[in-house]
């Protein structure tokens, strides 16, 4: 149309190449500018939400640490959120929404990608709930718990774990539930699954063996690939390996000159793409770091931290008369990006590629031994894109 503005040449040679505009849009660097860029026009939204380019953005730009919820004590308590500053002024409506915190009386009992499964006391039971601060569609009640008698058919119901898997940015939860007959020396799991549709929880799975596998608390399960890995409190030396596929039990021992005790910790983490199984061991203020693939373990980190620690005592994060000689661990993420650790009464942060310390928390606990339960808040991913309406008059550019 005569007199109407046209696009600069450049800009349009840009704006009608697919891959230059791509090559663009991956380096908006948030993802919360990226469903801003969604919004343009149906072109740059079908861009965005395309899951190869999603997939390329998230490897640029690993989805943020947030924060983390933490209750001392005991579980049972409603925790508070605890930033992880500094953040980028792009992410201050995020941070704002994220430390609204979570309802009193209600306590966490797993986090993962943005999707907090809580609970709280209701009559003689637990009503659950899932929610989400940056995207509260995705919350729901559940109407019903997981709950076994103690005992029933001669088991003793000793156990229960939280677990949760995640597909294309959907989180969902299971509940293994281990039991013991201790006179016959047969073990038997029931796995749950929280059907999202009506929020209720649902038998998944019932596992059997001939012989005794006790699970102990700590280190927390983990779900790799349909197999869930827990630590066998019957020995120090291996894993019980729950195959949800074949419903049977196994055990692999661990690496060699690792073992359960007082002087060390472990915890278990998955491979980004499911395909092995990491796991985090320390003693004193030396860390390391093993992946299994296979039937074989492989150490691929051998941290020591005892100049970092000197670092934080230096800077005045620390004082002198903290255990500065034992490192507790806290939470490994998916992919060992970082980890929490605990020293005395200040819980740290270990950032794994850079290999530095941070001190992001303290306790007001005189007791070196408080006990907390962490929980790690990442911005969601991928995002949510709103639902754009077929307006003839919006989509008049570059559709």
């Amino acid at each position: 149309m005569e007199g109407e503005m046209q696009p600069p040449t450049a800009i349009s040679k840009v704006l009608d190449n697919d891959d230059l505009l791509i090559e663009i849009l991956v380096r908006v660097g948030f993802p919360t500018t990226l469903v801003r860029a969604a919004l343009v026009c149906k072109h740059w939204l079908r861009l965005v939400s395309d899951t190869n380019f999603l997939h390329q953005f998230s490897k640029l730009h690993p989805p943020a640490l947030l924060g983390f919820y933490i209750a001392e004590g005991t579980q049972l308590q409603t925790p508070h959120f605890v930033p992880m500053l500094p953040q980028p002024p792009e992410l201050d409506a995020v941070m704002h929404r994220t430390s609204q915190g979570i309802p009193t009386g209600t306590y966490v009992v797993h986090c993962r990608n943005n999707s907090i499964l809580t609970a709280r006391r209701e009559g003689s039971g637990l009503a659950f709930g899932v929610h989400s601060m940056l995207c509260p569609e995705r919350g729901m009640a559940i109407e019903t718990s997981p709950r076994r008698d103690k005992t029933r058919g001669g088991y003793l119901y000793y156990t229960g774990r939280f677990l949760s898997t995640e597909e294309r940015g959907i989180v969902s939860y299971l509940y293994v539930w281990m039991g013991c007959n201790f006179e016959r020396r047969k073990s038997i799991a029931h796995v749950y699954m929280l059907h999202l549709g009506d929020g209720t929880w649902r038998e998944h799975r019932t596992l059997s063996a001939d012989q005794l596998f006790c699970v102990r608390v700590e280190p927390i399960p983990v779900l790799v690939d349909s197999k869930i890995y827990m630590a066998n409190s019957q020995g120090k030396r291996d894993i019980v390996v729950l195959d949800l596929v074949a419903s049977s039990f196994s055990t692999i021992q661990l690496p060699q000159g690792v073992e359960y005790g007082i002087l060390g910790t472990i915890t278990f983490s998955r491979v980004d793409d499911s395909s092995g199984l990491y796991l985090v061991h320390t003693k004193g203020l030396q860390l390391r770091i093993w992946l299994h693939k296979g039937y074989n373990w492989l150490l691929v980190q051998n941290i020591c931290l005892r100049e970092a620690c000197a670092n934080l005592r230096m800077s005045d994060c620390m004082v002198e008369d903290e255990h500065t000689d034992v490192l507790w661990l806290s939470q490994v993420v998916d992919n060992i990006e970082f980890m929490f650790l605990k020293m005395g009464r200040f819980m740290l942060y270990l950032d794994i590629k850079c290999r530095t310390l941070h001190k992001v928390y303290e306790s007001t606990k005189v007791n070196p031994c408080w006990s907390y339960f962490l929980y790690p808040c990442k911005m969601i991913w991928p995002p949510t894109f709103p639902l754009l309406q077929d307006d003839p008059a919006r989509f008049a550019f570059y559709t």
